[in-house]
């Protein structure tokens, strides 16, 4: 039997909370310079523990991770402080919050059922012949796509099921990371995205062993020490498609109602641009070579 990884949830709340305190400026803050040089960027944990109105000790209590059993008054103080956002927010509350058993543990473990799209859900993709669409679930896995997703991305259909995994292509596929203008921007994003899993589920041992995998690229293990946190909402991208070449593409994503770990991927072009008419192009490419 293999080595079961997980993640550290008490180390990934101090990790996280001093990325977030190296990211502030005392000057912008109001904090008074006493002259001395900082051995590290950002706030000290002095700092922090006074812009959030808590004691040092308490706030060092937590950034150490001696207890997972602080109030929600401490939590939204401390968030303030570190001028969070909404997701990060979040993420910090469930790192922080005492462990509830098979809530931190995903389709990797305690018996529940593997990742599965609906078939539904596969005829809508299906259906949304001029949109590339996919559905990724908890790991970046890609569990569902239709024929445009396939020609725009990688051909899903031609890969064993563990590699359908965004953030395996994009560390160990450069034909992958080629498809994209700025790759490394793609790979902090899926990096971001696979984050937010893990603060969800710190006990599943995929998404340990997935972690650990990943952060065996350079590359890739300096964008997760960074410790961003995202959810995938929408965006753009300029992509390099083998094609159609250079083509701008933005994204909505929309979370199934019953199953928040699955989301809904679709890719557009603004109207009227030449995207959108390589777009097309690409459509009709598509259906000819029956890819994906």
């Amino acid at each position: 039997m293999g080595r079961i990884v997980t993640i550290d949830r008490r180390a990934e709340l101090g990790e996280f909370l001093r990325s977030r305190r190296g990211r502030l400026n005392p000057a912008e803050l109001g904090l008074p310079d006493y002259g001395g040089r900082r051995r590290v960027p950002g706030l000290r944990r002095e700092e922090l523990a006074l812009l959030a109105g808590v004691s040092v000790d308490h706030y060092v209590r937590l950034e150490q991770g001696r207890t997972l059993q602080f109030s929600e008054e401490v939590l939204d103080a401390v968030a303030r402080a570190l001028r969070l956002d909404a997701t990060e927010r979040e993420h910090l509350y469930r790192l922080a919050r005492p462990y509830q058993g098979s809530a931190d543990q995903g389709p990797g473990q305690g018996g529940l059922e593997a990742q599965r799209v609906r078939p539904g859900l596969q005829r809508l993709l299906d259906a949304a012949g001029d949109v590339p669409a996919y559905v990724v679930g908890l790991g970046t896995d890609v569990l569902g796509w239709n024929q445009l997703a396939a020609a725009l991305l990688t051909d899903f259909g031609a890969l064993a099921p563990r590699e359908r995994n965004l953030a395996r292509l994009v560390c160990h596929d450069e034909g992958f990371r080629a498809l994209f203008a700025r790759p490394e921007m793609k790979m902090a994003d899926i990096a971001a995205y696979l984050r937010l899993d893990v603060g969800r589920y710190p006990s599943d041992p995929s998404l340990g062993a997935l972690v650990e995998e990943l952060c065996g690229n350079p590359d890739f293990a300096e964008v997760w020490a960074r410790h961003d946190v995202r959810d995938k909402t929408h965006g753009g991208y300029m992509y390099r498609n083998p094609v159609v070449g250079e083509i701008w593409l933005e994204y909505e994503t929309f979370r199934a109602p019953d199953d928040p770990d699955q989301a809904l991927v679709m890719h557009t072009a603004p109207a009227g641009s030449s995207s959108e008419a390589s777009l097309q192009l690409l459509a009709g490419w598509a259906r000819t070579v029956r890819v994906g």
